[in-house]
Formats: structure tokens, sequence, C-alpha cells
């Protein structure tokens, strides 16, 4: 790989704002992404795909626009290995299946009988559903990706160079900005509500989850500091890029940081096979406090969000099944997202907390690890402010009633694309997550840890929290 300054989150930021700035193009009447190949449910698999705009969809076939999908998505892609220094000839040749396979899982999953809420089999003629809704396809693409890794490991290796769920992940949120943004300014005191909890409540996720976490390593596990503080990052905080970004900070061994990671990856795909179905069960009548229970317990960015995104539709559908309350989609993502963002602008000031702590009270000896505020600028998210800047202008464009028609033009070229990042997003973490070679490599006692902690108390508390700041608080309602 050669050489480059550049990063996945720096990546994220310039692809995402390209697609953004595509799709807003819209506003001028100009439809540059009506192509996109849009997954619909069916029941005829002819109808499966179909181009997002009505003007594309009588001149081109599905399955043509689902190839050209798949041509401007690799061209795109393909830019942005080119500027982390990857092979775009390997990732080309990997990406070409993992794109098919991904789409054909989200596609299986949007069949009406899998997909179909109760107000929908009417309209497909069919009797029986079990109402997961098109975002089912996510959880086959986790399942078949999972499937893969650990029972086909040597294809899991040979599609390992286009395996980058947290560049597909975070791509996504920054396209997902603008469709919040819209949805925003449609209901602004809301939203102005959820971003002062979601940042309260993190607050309080930082000054618990962590200290606990930490105690525990250390006192009834006997882990070393180095070991403590990424652990206690990953499983508390943020995932892969809170125990990357504190391993760095307190100049932990490489190793150590990409344990943890391997462990939260696994436990991400559980936390997304179940908390999603628990919260809709549960937590129907509360979809502001699932929201926000995602965003909270769920430790990656991509899991998390996906989480949300999982939650939202089940939530919707049972709500409108159980109390016959047709919410908005999209709100219980927006409190997903907004926590989760905030946990990651403030991996940048931990990090900072915890060299300075290291340098001062365990590694006094070591002058030249004096840290600066140009330090937590270097581990600050990027893609945080691709998703703030599409959020802000979206926000700022259709506060004007005049503006709203052309806004919900643009987060509809942005949404198919969207959901196929998510979609291989969900992929890939099943296809990173081998199970048999991380026992190989001794993580048994972290992963008791990461038990104890994240089941014993993190996910509970997560709840509590989120409950304590989002209780009830509800979507706006779709207007009949």
């Amino acid at each position: 790989m050669a050489k480059t300054n550049m990063t996945e989150d720096k990546v994220a930021l310039i692809l995402g704002g390209f697609i953004f700035l595509l799709a807003i193009l819209n506003m001028a009447h100009e439809d540059v992404l009506g192509w996109v190949v849009s997954t619909n449910m069916w029941t005829d698999m002819g109808n499966a795909f179909s181009a997002t705009t009505a003007g594309y969809k009588e001149r081109i076939p599905g399955l043509v626009s689902l190839l050209l999908t798949y041509v401007g998505v690799t061209a795109v892609l393909s830019v942005g290995i080119k500027m982390l220094g990857g092979n775009v000839g390997r990732f080309v040749k990997a990406f070409t299946i993992v794109f098919f396979i991904s789409e054909i899982c989200f596609m299986l999953g949007a069949n009406a009988h899998i997909a179909a809420t109760p107000d929908a089999q009417t309209k497909f003629g069919i009797g029986w559903s079990i109402g997961l809704t098109t975002e089912a396809g996510f959880i086959a693409a986790l399942v078949v990706g999972i499937l893969i890794s650990n029972m086909l490991p040597q294809l899991a290796e040979g599609l390992r160079d286009a395996c980058r769920p947290e560049l597909f992940v975070k791509i996504a949120i920054v396209i997902l900005g603008a469709e919040l943004g819209v949805k925003a300014a449609g209901a602004s005191g809301m939203a102005g509500t959820i971003i002062f909890r979601g940042l309260c409540a993190i607050v309080e996720a930082y000054l618990l989850y962590w200290a606990f976490v930490y105690y525990v390593a250390r006192k009834y596990f006997k882990f070393s500091r180095e070991w403590a503080v990424p652990l206690a990052s990953g499983i508390s905080i943020c995932g892969v890029s809170a125990a990357i970004a504190t391993g760095s900070a307190i100049r932990a061994r490489p190793v150590v940081p990409i344990m943890v990671s391997s462990l939260i990856v696994v436990f991400t795909c559980i936390e997304m096979l179940v908390l999603p179905f628990i919260a809709s069960h549960f937590l129907y009548g509360e979809p502001m406090v699932a929201g926000g229970w995602m965003g909270l317990a769920v430790k990656s960015d991509g899991g998390a969000i996906a989480s949300g995104a999982i939650a939202d539709s089940l939530i919707r559908a049972k709500a409108l099944e159980m109390m016959g309350v047709n919410w908005q989609s999209g709100w219980v993502t927006m409190v997903t997202t907004t926590v989760k963002i905030f946990i990651d602008v403030f991996i940048g000031v931990w990090s900072l907390v915890l060299a300075w702590v290291w340098t001062a009270k365990f590694d006094k000896t070591s002058g030249e690890r004096t840290m600066h505020f140009s330090d937590v600028l270097a581990r600050f998210p990027r893609f945080v402010l691709g998703y703030l800047l599409t959020f802000l202008i979206m926000l700022f464009i259709c506060v004007h009633a005049d503006w709203q028609a052309q806004g919900k033009s643009v987060i509809s070229a942005l949404g198919p694309l969207r959901t196929i990042f998510f979609t291989l997003t969900f992929f890939t973490i099943g296809m990173v997550s081998n199970f048999r070679k991380l026992m190989e490599e001794g993580i048994g006692k972290l992963a008791i840890v990461y038990v104890v902690c994240l089941f014993g108390f993190i996910i509970w508390l997560g709840l509590f929290i989120s409950w304590l700041f989002f209780h009830g608080m509800t979507p706006p309602v779709v207007a009949a």
C-alpha cells in the first residue's frame, strides 16, 4: 500500500460530499442521480429493481439501473481507494462480488412476505407477512457475510480488499445528514431538543461507562493499563474508533487496539441482530428512547446507525399495528445518529485527556509526548464534519417552506444510495467477523470482560439514560 496522508474519515468526507453535491443539483431541476437503482418491495422478482425517479424508470429497465449503479459506485469508491493508497485493481475485482451479493441479499429481504407491514399486505395481495420492512435486507446481508467469513474463509480472504465497513458507513452518514436536515426543518423545535438531549446523554455515558469498564478490567481481570484503556474505550464509548484513538493516545502497542477492535466487530454483529427487535417489542411506544438506546449500546458507528435504521422501521410498523399511529420515518435513526455523532466528536477530547494523564502520571520521563490542541484535531473524526455540513445546509435551505419540496427531491435522490452503502456496511461487517480466528488468537479473556460489562451493565444503563433524556418524545405523525 502506497504511503498517504489520507484516512478513511477524510475520504468519506470527500466522497460523501461529492455525492451530496450531485444530489443537490435536483434543486436546479437537474436529475443527475435518477438512474441509481432503488430496491422495491416485491412479489414478482421482475419488479424488485427500478431506477429512482419516474423519468428514468420509463427509459431504463431495473437491471440496467442496477448495472449503472454498480459502475457509478465502483468508480467513486475506486477514487477513494486510490486516495488511501490501496490497490484499485484488487479492490474492483473484490468489490464486484461484494456489491452484487449485498444487493441480492437486500433484494431477498425486500420480498413482500418478509417485509410487508400490515398496511402493505393488501396492496400486494398477500395474506401474511413477517412484517420486517425492507430493512430485513440489512439483516440478510449481515447473516450472509457472517456465514461466508466463517464457513468459506478462502472466499472471505479473497474479498478482503473490498471489505471496508467503516468507510461505507461513514459515507452513508455524510449522506444521511442531508436527509435528517430536511426532516429537522419540518420540526425544528424537536430537532433542537434531540440534539441537546443527545449531548447530555453521551456526557453521562462517558462519565459512567468508561470508569466502570476500566475498573472491572483492572480490578477483577488484572489487565494492565495498556490493555484496560483501549478495552474500556472500545466497550464503553464508540467501538473501533475509540479503541484505536485512545490506544494511540497512550501509545499502546498496535496489537492491543487491533485485538479489541476485532472483538467489538463480533459483538456488534450480535447486538445488531438482537437489540432492534427487543426495542420494537418493548419500546414501540417510546421510539426516541429506542433510538438513543441503539446509539449508546451498539459500539461501532456502522452497527449503531444501522441498528437505528432497523429499529426505526420495525418500531414504526409495530406502532401502526398496535396503536394505529403512523410516525414519520427517520426520526429514530436521527436520535441514534445524533448520539453516536456526539460520541465520535468527544473521542478527540477524551484522547487528549488520557494522553495528558499518561504523560503527567504514568510516563513522566518521556518529554516528547507533550500533547497539544492539534492532537485533538488530528483525532477528530473528519466524516462528522460532512454529516454536520450536509445537515446544516439542508436545514438552512428547508427552513423556508417554499424550498421544502426541492429539499425532499434531494433526499429522494440520496435515499437509494444511502441504502446501498448501509447494505455494504452490513455485509462487510459480517465478512470481517471470523469467530474461529479470534478464538485462536486468545481473545477469550477479553471476550469475558466484554460480555460481563456490555450485557451486565452498559446495555441496561444505556437504556436508562436514553429513557431519562428521551422519554415521552415521539416523531411527527404522517399526514393523512
